[in-house]
């Protein structure tokens, strides 16, 4: 099956919040109690946020489907920082890059990751950041095989609780 990928536009935001929320819910199933992960992907993953991000400058995303039938099974999001550590002009954000679990492993993830990198490298940013969950193994090796090293931590709030996420950054020039 073919998977192509296309830079996304505010039109895609319903297709965006899809997957994010598929994504999220794929993740974190038998992490994170059920009334969190609802509550966080009503209020992180609704379509009018990503409307919102792809409208504003800075923000930019590319979407993964299936060639034959247009079906969303994931994304990669980039936007200027939001991490607590020393932030610098050269610097994009991660914000998100998602892919449903059959569709991993197959290429697609670095396929996603290259279009974003290749966007910063061409809008001038030398180092891409982005947070992922500390106990998230799959992604953490899915970065470090992409060249992500550790650069700080943080906390993320899903629903009630808090947790641990580990700040990543890998240089690009």
């Amino acid at each position: 099956m073919s998977i192509t990928i296309r830079p996304c536009t505010p039109r895609d935001a319903e297709a965006l919040a899809l997957v994010s929320r598929a994504t999220f819910l794929e993740s974190y199933a038998d992490v994170l109690p059920a009334a969190d992960i609802l509550v966080h992907c009503e209020v992180q993953n609704r379509p009018e946020l990503y409307r919102d991000w792809l409208s504003t400058p800075g923000w930019r995303a590319w979407l993964a489907e299936i060639a034959d039938t247009r079906a969303p099974v994931g994304f990669s999001l980039s936007c200027p920082p939001d991490l607590p550590l020393p932030i610098g002009p050269g610097d994009v954000e991660l914000k998100r890059i998602y892919l449903l679990h059959r569709f991993q492993g197959g290429g697609d993830g670095a396929r996603l990751m290259a279009a974003a990198e290749a966007a910063a490298r061409a809008d001038g940013f030398d180092r891409l950041l982005l947070g992922v969950y500390t106990k998230n193994a799959k992604a953490l090796g899915f970065y470090a095989r992409q060249g992500f090293t550790q650069a700080g931590v943080r906390t993320f709030q899903v629903g009630s609780r808090t947790y641990d996420d580990l700040v990543l950054a890998k240089t690009l020039s």
